[in-house]
């Protein structure tokens, strides 16, 4: 069902219309002009218009221009006594779906009328599936909201994208924000960590390779510039890639074309890339290390994407948004915590940020999240140990450290790398955190027996 607009200064032919639609279970506003045409379009949403072409005062014509114009652009057909090839291709030009020529059977509109439907009802059902893709990103800066403004007008075309910004600032989410915000949006958009792969693994990773291409290469594998066709390739962390990959990442910018490893025909794909890096590639290009020419196909269009610090006023937008996809309403963090978040320094950025509130809430459990669960400050120096701001590097633990440890044990159900997950430190850390809490509670377990 959909509700469909009719206008036609011809009361026979209009009402029959209508009537003929209200059959199909559709809601009909029937108006009998172009002027009652627009003031219909100004007071609500319609799927489809259904209008006359030649009406005095007001005609088809802008009855077309005004629908085209709303939010939620319904479908048009226009419907004349006077058809010729030029007003047919006149409105077609100013957005018509569709055109029919008087006299015209009701079947044949009702077809068209359904088949419009159809579509308009697909495509608002796409347009929801990718408002809930669609990264939701805490734009109440003014820094970040330039780097969403940029993402938006980058978005409608085809330019390839260098994002960056410190580690933890969320470019990878920017990077999905363009992709679903783009003409791609339908297709695939493929992440690949670069720093995570050694360089051996990584071009085969990126490009594919044949069977027997190495030792190893049991089965023939895609790749990720095959799977990213029709879509996006998102390159994390690009600065950390070698000369040598750097040079064939380059041919397939300029070309969109590569070869897999132990292959000998070359592939064509329709990829966009995304890039990102949280080094300084100006200076990577003038030491020799990145090489020019790649960094300029790279850098066709480059977005900063600012670090917290620099957009104080997301910070408590970020903290809600946490709580409320856990479920948690913001009265769950207290005001003195509050206060807390926005004063500290987040060199880790929004990743620390919603990693202190995981902590707090595992220390918090039933109670509301005070100071005292957030640990220590930003700054403290057990950042340089590498377990974050909650934990301190030796051999002597706190009663809240000790605390936080167990609860995160607890909620992994004693699964020791989930447990690390949710501390963020390594399981190799953990192990050594579990020691010292061993140590703390006077020798392990055996020597106590």
């Amino acid at each position: 069902m959909a509700r469909i607009l009719v206008a036609d200064d011809e009361p026979k032919l209009g009402n029959v219309v209508a009537q003929m639609l209200l059959l199909d279970k559709h809601e009909v506003v029937r108006v009998g002009g172009g002027q009652e045409a627009l003031t219909a379009l100004g007071a609500g949403r319609f799927d489809v218009v259904v209008t006359d072409l030649r009406m005095p005062g007001v005609d088809g014509l802008a009855v077309l221009r005004a629908a085209r114009g709303a939010v939620g652009p319904p479908e048009v057909i226009l419907m004349t006594a006077f058809g010729s090839t030029e007003s047919a291709v006149q409105a077609m030009k100013a957005g018509a779906a569709d055109y029919l020529t008087k006299p015209f059977s009701m079947d044949e509109l009702r077809l068209r009328v359904g088949r419009l439907v159809a579509q308009h009802s697909a495509e608002r059902r796409n347009e929801r599936l990718l408002e809930r893709l669609t990264p939701d990103l805490v734009a109440e800066s003014p820094g970040m909201k330039a780097a969403l403004s940029a993402a938006r007008q980058v978005a409608a075309t085809d330019a390839s994208v260098l994002l960056l910004g410190e580690s933890g600032t969320g470019k990878s989410q920017l990077a999905r924000y363009i992709h679903y915000q783009s003409k791609r949006a339908g297709g695939p958009v493929v992440e690949v960590h670069c720093a995570a792969l050694p360089e051996t693994l990584l071009e085969g990773e990126l490009f594919g390779f044949e069977k027997g291409a190495f030792t190893g290469a049991t089965q023939r594998k895609a790749g990720h510039l095959a799977a990213a066709d029709g879509g996006t390739l998102f390159l994390d962390e690009i600065g950390d890639v070698t000369p040598a990959t750097q040079v064939k990442l380059l041919r397939f910018l300029q070309e969109r074309s590569f070869v897999p490893l132990g292959a000998t025909a070359s592939r064509t794909v329709d990829v966009r890339v995304i890039s990102a890096t949280n080094r300084d590639l100006d200076e990577a290009v003038k030491t020799g290390r990145f090489r020019e020419d790649f960094f300029y196909r790279l850098n066709v269009f480059a977005i900063r994407v600012p670090p917290l610090r620099e957009r104080r006023e997301d910070i408590l937008p970020i903290v809600d948004r946490f709580l409320a996809t856990r479920g948690l309403p913001p009265e769950k963090l207290s005001a003195a915590a509050r206060d807390r978040l926005r004063s500290e320094p987040w060199p880790g950025n929004v990743r620390e940020l919603e990693n202190a509130m995981e902590r707090g809430l595992i220390l918090a459990g039933d109670s509301d999240v005070g100071t005292g669960h957030l640990g220590g400050g930003a700054t403290s120096a057990s950042r340089a140990s590498g377990v974050g701001n909650l934990l301190v590097d030796g051999f002597v633990l706190d009663d809240l450290e000790r605390d936080l440890i167990l609860a995160a044990l607890e909620k992994a159900g004693g699964n020791k790398a989930q447990a690390a997950r949710l501390l963020g430190v390594t399981r190799r850390r953990l192990y050594s955190l579990l020691a010292s809490l061993e140590g703390a509670r006077g020798g392990t377990q055996e020597e106590n027996d």
